[in-house]
């Protein structure tokens, strides 16, 4: 089910009533049921594939905290994660590895007999994953007590807001919610449906109206000009933020109406100074996921200084190939860890010169100078992660070095429309929903938005609602487009 839909309209306005009419002990059953109906909306057999690892990981986590024995304990955890890694490998990574021994046998003038699996990639499959290995990992450690309720186990993997992209939660946010019971207050109901409305703006007027460039330029690499591909990368750069925390602000906002309070999972991203910052403000919740649960087992910051490096370039290229069975996503990820390493590496060469240079003498023009970096190392890889394939980012990235050259021939013959497969109009659309979106941040900065407008008299509030409705209504893409993130 999309939440960009009339459906989900509907299916929320019914699920959240029936869950404050309910007696506290029966509604943790309708919020599974609702979940199952949920998830069971794009494809109903995959559901018997969370139905497998939520049984596994249950009476695991029960073993694990009984169990004293060490060794015994390891192998229950190791049992858990090899069932759930397993089951994304079979489904997710099964036949990219086939097809690469295919390719490799093929170069050596032989054939793989391994055969291709004819399934499809259960939707958010990775998001679930991740999120039911935190929980057997943390009872593992010892940092949360096993979940007798198999009832409220399945409902922690399968809540309905973040079953399908996230946020990937920790037990020890989530788990205990379900137990308490929430009454409806009026200031989760308002601030819930305000993020909730703020998401859907961000994902239909946004994000789908910046794809229908996107799309046109992604698709034909071949036969778009430098000015058009460097402005469909900057394009899909917002787009793809605006799609992804479009997602994570409409599940807050549904959970919290409820009583729910689920993680922060964007935080203005574009506003980094650094690689490092950027992935501190980008899917915190996974970026977070891959510290606690593989760059600090590595050996974190304990361990000497090329070695943690290299730590950091292999937890970025884990984390491309989570994103996707590609080798476009493969070097997607890499390429941030290389930024990462390098930032790394030349921090006191590139401050010097910063110093040298008097940029270090004007706070804010030494701010913009290190976002705008940040802004465009993060792009150049974005062409990587949209591309329909390595050769065609490669494509576009061989087409960017043309673009001033090709904005002076613009200049110079006043033909504004120079290799823009759009309407002037439509892209000027674009940039102006895109200025709305970067307004927002910048009040941001000196405070929270939703608490400014709480502060303004109830005509002031009632108006930026009605303006963000009419947008949606007038301006919005319905075109029941997925969000992005649900392909992983």
């Amino acid at each position: 089910m999309l939440f960009n839909s009339l459906v989900f309209v509907v299916f929320f306005i019914v699920v959240t009533g029936l869950y404050f009419l309910l007696p506290h002990k029966y509604r943790w059953a309708l919020l599974l049921a609702a979940s199952c109906y949920f998830y069971m909306f794009f494809k109903p057999v995959y559901i018997l594939i969370l139905g497998f690892t939520i049984v596994i990981d249950y009476y695991a986590g029960i073993l694990l905290e009984q169990e004293h024995d060490k060794a015994k304990k390891k192998k229950y955890l190791v049992m858990s994660l090899i069932a759930n890694i397993g089951v994304l490998a079979v489904f997710k990574y099964y036949n990219f590895l086939n097809g690469n021994i295919s390719g490799l046998a093929e170069y050596f003038g032989m054939k793989n007999p391994i055969p291709y699996l004819n399934i499809l990639l259960p939707i958010g499959l990775s998001f679930h994953t991740f999120q039911a290995m935190s929980y057997t990992i943390e009872v593992y450690r010892g940092h949360q007590k096993a979940e007798r309720h198999f009832g409220i186990y399945s409902l922690y993997v399968m809540f309905y807001p973040q079953l399908v992209a996230g946020p990937i939660e920790r037990p020890q946010n989530v788990l205990h919610q379900f137990h308490e019971e929430h009454t409806f207050k009026y200031e989760n109901a308002v601030s819930g449906l305000r993020l909730m409305l703020w998401g859907m703006f961000k994902k239909v007027v946004i994000a789908d109206r910046l794809a229908v460039v996107t799309d046109m330029v992604f698709d034909a690499p071949g036969q778009q000009s430098a000015v058009a591909t460097v402005i469909a990368s900057v394009l899909f750069t917002f787009q793809i933020f605006c799609d992804f925390s479009g997602y994570s602000d409409i599940a807050l906002g549904s959970a919290r109406v409820m009583g729910f309070h689920l993680m922060k999972n964007f935080d203005r991203p574009y506003s980094a100074t650094t690689i490092s910052e950027f992935w501190r403000r980008w899917h915190i919740s996974l970026s977070t996921w891959f510290r606690d649960y593989l760059y600090i087992p590595l050996g974190g910051n304990r361990v000497p200084y090329m070695r943690r490096q290299f730590n950091l370039f292999f937890v970025f290229l884990v984390s491309g190939l989570w994103h996707g069975a590609d080798w476009k996503f493969i070097i997607w990820g890499a390429l941030h860890g290389v930024f990462l390493v390098l930032a790394n590496v030349t921090y006191d060469i590139r401050l010097k010169v910063r110093k040298a240079i008097g940029l270090e003498r004007v706070p804010w023009l030494n701010r913009l100078v290190q976002q705008s970096e940040t802004f465009v190392l993060v792009t150049i890889a974005w062409i990587f992660f949209r591309a329909n394939s390595t050769h065609d980012a490669l494509v576009m990235i061989g087409k960017i070095p043309a673009f001033f050259g090709e904005v002076a021939t613009m200049v110079r013959t006043g033909n504004w429309s120079y290799g823009i497969p759009i309407a002037p109009f439509r892209l000027l659309l674009c940039f102006v929903v895109i200025a709305v979106l970067e307004s927002v941040h910048l009040l941001q900065r000196n405070g929270n938005v939703a608490n400014m407008i709480d502060r303004k008299p109830l005509i002031v509030r009632w108006g930026v609602y009605y303006m963000l409705l009419l947008a949606i209504i007038y301006l919005g893409v319905f075109s029941n487009r997925e969000f992005i993130y649900f392909q992983f």
